[in-house]
C-alpha cells in the first residue's frame, strides 16, 4: 500500500491505482457476477465495484485530501476541487461479463497524470502530463510512439448518438475512402485510445458530448496528448465543454483524412 508520494509522483499514484483495479478485474474474470442495473441497458458488476474500491484505497492513502469522481461511487470530496481524480474501474463491463478480455482500467488526475491498465496483457500505459510511456508487468518504461502504419481505426458504435443524423459512426465505416485507406475495428473500451498512443492503432473515433473530463475518456485523452497524437472533437474543434465526441489520430494526415470523411457525412 502507498503511504505518500510527493506531488511530482502523481504518475506513480495513477499507475499503482490502475494496477490495483486491474488485479481485481483479472481475479474476478470468468466468475458469474450478478448485474447491477443502471440506465438504458447499462450495468455494473461486483468487479466494477470492488475494483473501484481498491483504486480509491490507493488514492486515499497517497493523496488523502484530493477529490475523486468514480463511475460507480460518484463524487467524493468537493466537485470543484483543484485536484480531482477521475476513475473508471472497468471500461468494458459487458466484455468482461461475457468472457471477453478487451477491457481497461482508467485513472486520471484532472489536467495531470493518468494511467490506463490492461488487466490481461500486464501493460500499464501512463503519463506524467508531459511524456507518455508503457510499463509491462512492472518492469521497464518505454516511450509511446504513435504511428498510422497499422491502418487500423477503432470506431465506437455504442450509444448514445447525439450527433445523428448529421454524423453516425456506422456511416463512416461505409465511406468509400475509409474502406480504401483504413481497416475498421469496433471496440467498446477505451483501451483503444492507449493503442493509438502506443502505435497499435492509427486512430479512434467516437460520438458524444464533452469527453474531456469523462471518467471513461480522461486517462486515454491525457495519454494520447502526451504521446503527440492529434486530439479533437468530431467537428475538428478542441475538446472541452462545448465539444462533440472525439477523434484521436496518430498523425496529422490520418486526422485530416478522417475529418474529411466525417465532414462529408455531417
Amino acid at each position: 500500500m502507498i503511504d505518500s508520494y510527493p506531488s511530482s509522483d502523481d504518475a506513480e499514484v495513477a499507475i499503482a491505482a490502475a494496477r490495483a483495479g486491474a488485479d481485481v478485474v483479472r481475479d474476478m474474470y470468468g466468475q458469474w457476477l450478478p448485474r447491477i442495473d443502471k440506465a438504458a441497458g447499462d450495468f455494473a458488476t461486483a468487479a466494477d465495484v470492488e475494483a473501484e474500491a481498491m483504486i480509491l484505497d490507493v488514492i486515499r492513502a497517497a493523496r488523502p485530501h484530493d477529490a475523486v469522481l468514480g463511475e460507480e461511487g460518484g463524487q467524493q470530496g468537493a466537485a470543484g476541487a483543484v485536484r480531482q481524480w477521475l476513475v473508471d474501474p472497468l471500461c468494458g463491463t459487458l466484455n468482461h461479463a461475457v468472457g471477453n478480455m478487451l477491457v481497461a482500467v482508467n485513472v486520471a488526475l484532472r489536467d495531470g497524470a493518468a494511467a490506463v491498465a490492461d488487466p490481461f496483457d500486464g501493460e500499464v500505459f501512463f503519463t506524467d502530463g508531459e511524456t507518455a510511456r508503457v510499463r509491462h508487468d512492472g518492469v521497464g518504461d518505454a516511450l509511446l510512439t504513435p504511428t498510422p502504419a497499422s491502418r487500423l481505426v477503432d470506431v465506437n458504435l455504442d450509444p448514445p448518438f447525439p450527433s445523428a443524423p448529421g454524423f453516425r459512426a456506422v456511416d463512416l465505416l461505409a465511406h468509400p475512402e475509409f474502406v480504401e485507406r483504413f481497416r475498421p475495428r469496433v471496440v467498446s473500451t477505451t483501451l483503444a485510445l492507449a493503442w493509438v498512443a502506443a502505435g497499435k492503432r492509427a486512430a479512434y473515433v467516437t460520438d458524444g458530448g464533452d469527453l474531456s473530463r469523462s471518467v471513461h475518456f480522461a486517462a486515454g485523452i491525457a495519454l494520447c496528448r502526451a504521446a503527440g497524437c492529434v486530439v479533437t472533437g468530431i467537428d475538428g474543434a478542441p475538446i472541452g465543454e462545448t465539444g462533440r465526441g472525439l477523434v484521436v489520430a496518430a498523425d496529422d494526415e490520418t486526422h485530416g483524412l478522417l475529418m474529411s470523411m466525417i465532414g462529408s457525412r455531417s
